[in-house]
This record gives structure tokens, sequence and C-alpha cells, in this order.
């Protein structure tokens, strides 16, 4: 079960940067925050999807704030929780957080 988790890790980057270069490749190679957000918010199905995501990656940093907060896990391990959060998203930092703390039963 612990490779399964590596491997939707390694998902979790290469699908979401597929996507960024998908969309910069799209716009002539050009970034542009305002079409991004633009795009992103274009239908209430996006909406709904960025609703969920929010919650849950946002729940995600609570709880691995309040792990470090009662010393559950080492400054280290909240470190890379955090950048994968916020340098990649949720898509990379849960299954990570999971293959670092799966015990074989």
């Amino acid at each position: 079960m612990k490779n399964v988790f590596l491997l939707l890790a390694i998902a979790g980057v290469a699908g979401p940067y597929y996507f960024i270069y998908k969309f910069i490749e799209t716009n002539n190679w050009h970034w542009s925050t305002t079409l991004f957000f633009e795009q992103i918010n274009a239908n209430a199905g996006m909406k709904i999807l960025n609703a969920d995501l929010t919650v849950a990656a946002t729940t995600f940093l609570v709880f691995i704030i309040y792990k470090r907060s009662v010393k559950s896990i080492s400054t280290k391990r909240f470190l890379t929780y955090f950048a994968s959060l916020f340098l990649v998203g949720f898509s990379l930092a849960f299954p990570l957080y999971l293959y670092h703390n799966y015990k074989n039963a």
C-alpha cells in the first residue's frame, strides 16, 4: 500500500504540472493570472470543485499545524508537507503524508 501512496504522490505532481504546461502552451507560452482565474471560475461546476479542494486543503493544513504543535511530526516533515501543499498542491501533500505515515498492519 505504501508504494501506491508513492505513485499517487508522483501523479500528484505530474497531473497538475501537465495541465499548467498545457495552459501556458495554449496561451502562446504566456502566463496570465487574470485568464487563469477567469477560466478556473468559468462555471458552477468548476466552482464546486474549487470549493471542495479549498476545504480539503485547508483541513489538511490545519491538521499538519496541529500535529506539529503537539510534536507529533518533526519540523522537517511539517515543512515538507507545507511546501508540497503550497508549491504543488493537495494532490502531492496528502499522498506524501500518507506515504510517510503508513504502517503495515
